[in-house]
């Protein structure tokens, strides 16, 4: 088992494979876009299984594949069946926008795809279009319809803004009187291009009021380990519902995440800028157990928490989400 410098187990790996996405999500990039970065500035998929193999020798057990966008990139089905049969890893788990996922639901079953996040702030047409830019919300229901027929587990991933889809917090919430989803809230960060938005920022704590305002009888329950989410029930609904404090950052403690972007930098923490370039170190050693020992020497060295993690940063954080992995 890897154990940090401050006792946390680590077990998740969270993989971005793409800094390319076919949404605009406005809080996750500029209108314009960014400047997506040539092929061979990203890890093959032959690297990604190799560091993964390494890291699954290390206690990696758990592996969330992200972007971007993942289903953007070519032949990423051919990858995933090879994840998914390296020894100790136990779950694959993939985090999607739902454009392009629903003709391949039934394989990822097939595969063993533990759990699928799936992105939807909004289950308003016109309020998805102007947030995410791109008119594809009856795609994105259709993916959802497909999981649930799969029986694939599925959470349903909503940024909330002041202002911009607060409103959505109920209609998204009433989802889980019938269907067996876990609606999660999740706070704005600043990872958008341009840093945080103050006046939108909505926390964890009044997106939790606001909920139980409509539902008193809203009931905390036990969270699992490492839950980065405080979850919870509702009298008579199917599904629950779970708020993630990603600005206000109060999991830290027991974080077992690491995260690797799509060029290869190695993060111990969502808010670092990144301590290790394993792109190059896999590119100029075929040793291993070089390989195993600096990333040993990353995770002893480890941030107690993103606060800290964010204050010993090169630079204030204003890179886009789709470059580190969602």
């Amino acid at each position: 088992m890897l154990i940090d410098n401050h006792g946390r187990p680590i077990s998740y790996l969270r993989l971005a494979v793409t800094d390319r996405c076919n949404l605009r999500c406005f809080y996750c990039m500029p209108e314009e876009g960014i400047s997506f970065l040539p092929k061979p500035h990203l890890l093959t998929f032959e690297e990604m299984l190799r560091m993964v193999g390494i890291m699954a020798g290390m206690g990696i057990s758990k592996v969330r594949i992200t972007g971007g966008e993942p289903f953007v990139r070519k032949e990423l089905m051919q990858f995933l069946r090879k994840l998914v049969a390296i020894p100790g890893i136990e779950k694959v788990n993939i985090t999607t926008n739902g454009v392009l996922t629903e003709p391949l639901i039934p394989e990822l079953k097939a595969l063993g795809i533990n759990t699928i996040n799936l992105s939807l702030d909004t289950l308003d047409r016109e309020r998805f279009k102007e947030m995410t830019r791109r008119d594809e919300l009856p795609t994105v229901l259709k993916t959802l319809d497909a999981l649930l027929a799969n029986d694939i587990e599925t959470k349903i991933n909503a940024v909330i803004m002041a202002g911009k889809n607060d409103q959505d917090i109920l209609p998204l919430v009433g989802l889980t009187k019938a269907l067996p989803v876990s609606v999660r809230f999740i706070e704005e960060m600043p990872f958008n291009g341009s840093g945080l938005n103050e006046e939108a920022f909505m926390s964890y704590h009044k997106i939790v009021e606001k909920i139980q305002e409509a539902y008193p009888s809203l009931t905390k329950i036990k969270d699992e380990a490492s839950s980065t989410s405080y979850n919870y029930k509702i009298e008579n609904h199917l599904g629950s519902v779970g708020v993630i404090a990603a600005y206000s950052r109060t999991f830290c403690g027991t974080c077992n995440r690491i995260r690797v972007t799509p060029t290869g930098t190695f993060k111990t923490c969502l808010y670092d800028d990144g301590v290790l370039n394993i792109r190059d170190l896999l590119r100029q050693t075929s040793d291993d157990g070089l390989i195993k020992e600096r990333l040993t020497q990353a995770f002893t060295h480890r941030a107690k928490d993103g606060f800290e993690a964010e204050a010993s940063r090169s630079s204030l954080v204003t890179e886009s989400m789709t470059t580190i992995g969602g």
